[in-house]
């Protein structure tokens, strides 16, 4: 897979809408008292608990046994701001990162602050990893994107579209171009339409940028870039694939039932789950190549692909392994429907161990599977009722855990 990594543009998705909404119900129910508390910072301490059978803690970081969750080996309290979306919570280069205001950098292995950047980024805006740099959309509101050291969260890099255009939102990025929308403004300051365009990841300077269609939206949008494509999707129902050189649209598809997540891109093809189907398109023309049926009124979540292999999980609790390149079923494993545990919409792994992170639930948090049969062997949970979904992240020695304002650090 290229270094085009697939983020949510903007900080008002329709999913991230809805699980706001669903948060002011359990704000509500849990009431102002809870809302209100915060615990201490914590470092190597029993700061979470684990479903189904909780555990002791392992000893030296080392590998908890099937059905016991992991104690944290640290916990740290953050500011970050998060709205669900995977492009929120990244480990690069030693630090953990959690899109919030002042952004703040972790080192992985202590939990220790490294570095803190106040209005570095807009709270809920992704964090795009490309060629060694993170690259935001800045914090001061003021028009521009700037890239950093991941490590040391110095400034490398900054450009501006322009003044005829509000607020550029980065959506991807490569190793030569930061790819953005940014809406259009009328002279009354108004605006109906947007632009994406491409931004010289080098000097800086618009490399092209291109009108969308009137009616379509800046914000929730999807992208991602493999080799000559940048392909993104939106909430009006469009799956799009430009030329990264030019700018020129290649293809678009109208689509029925597009996941409003991530979609995967494998090789020469882009991965999109639609309700009861999971299709593959050939990026070159749009050609359907392979699809995939879930349950009757079952419907699949986001699609996560490492490894050469495409993990995503179904409404009915059945989590998938996939051949990417041809539709085939690895396995198909039913271990969350019999644990009546939550469905992870996020994946990461390490080794042998497949981590995946679920929306607010008590049976949900942190799932660990066996990632050659998709065994469930541990889920932790911090137990605080906190309403924000689960992030997870690795560095390849742990498994980053983010739940509201909670950073927990899980041996892997």
């Amino acid at each position: 897979m290229s270094k085009g990594y697939g983020t949510t543009a903007g900080r008002s998705s329709r999913r991230r809408v809805l699980r706001l909404a669903g948060g002011g119900i359990a704000l509500a129910a849990l009431g102002a008292g809870a809302t209100g508390c915060q615990d201490e910072d914590v470092t190597g301490g029993p700061a979470g608990g684990g479903t189904p059978s909780g555990g002791a803690s392992p000893e030296d970081g080392k590998k908890p046994e099937d059905g016991r969750a992991p104690e944290p080996l640290w916990t740290k309290s953050t500011s970050a701001q998060t709205y669900g979306d995977n492009d929120e919570l990244v480990a690069v280069d030693g630090v953990v990162i959690a899109s919030g205001d002042p952004l703040a950098a972790f080192d992985g292995a202590t939990g220790e602050e490294r570095w803190s950047l106040p209005d570095g980024a807009v709270p809920g805006a992704p964090l795009l990893l490309g060629d060694g740099t993170l690259y935001l959309e800045s914090g001061k509101y003021d028009g521009s994107v700037a890239g950093y050291v991941p490590g040391s969260g110095k400034e490398t890099w900054r450009s501006r579209l322009g003044k005829e255009y509000r607020q550029p939102r980065p959506v991807a990025v490569d190793a030569q171009q930061v790819y953005v929308i940014a809406e259009i403004l009328e002279a009354d300051g108004s605006s109906h339409t947007n632009v994406i365009a491409a931004l010289d990841s080098g000097t800086g300077k618009v490399a092209w940028k291109e009108q969308r269609d009137l009616g379509t939206e800046q914000n929730g949008v999807h992208a991602a870039v493999q080799g000559r494509y940048l392909v993104y999707t939106d909430f009006k129902k469009n799956l799009t694939v430009r030329d990264t050189a030019t700018g020129r649209q290649v293809w678009t598809h109208k689509t029925t039932k597009t996941s409003y997540g991530p979609f995967a891109i494998h090789q020469d093809l882009v991965i999109v789950p639609q309700g009861e189907r999971l299709q593959g398109f050939a990026l070159s023309d749009g050609s359907e190549k392979w699809s995939v049926r879930a349950e009757k009124f079952t419907v699949f979540r986001e699609p996560t692909l490492l490894e050469d292999v495409l993990y995503i999980a179904d409404s009915g609790r059945t989590l998938w392994a996939i051949e990417p390149g041809t539709g085939k079923e690895v396995w198909r494993s039913t271990a969350l429907k019999d644990a009546s545990a939550q469905v992870p919409r996020q994946f990461v792994k390490v080794g042998g161990s497949l981590y995946g992170a679920t929306d607010l639930d008590k049976q949900g948090g942190i799932h660990a599977f066996d990632a050659k049969t998709g065994a469930l062997r541990w889920t932790f949970n911090d137990k605080s009722g906190d309403y924000h979904s689960w992030l997870v992240a690795t560095d390849g020695k742990r498994v980053f855990a983010l739940h509201g304002k909670k950073l927990h650090a899980l041996p892997a």
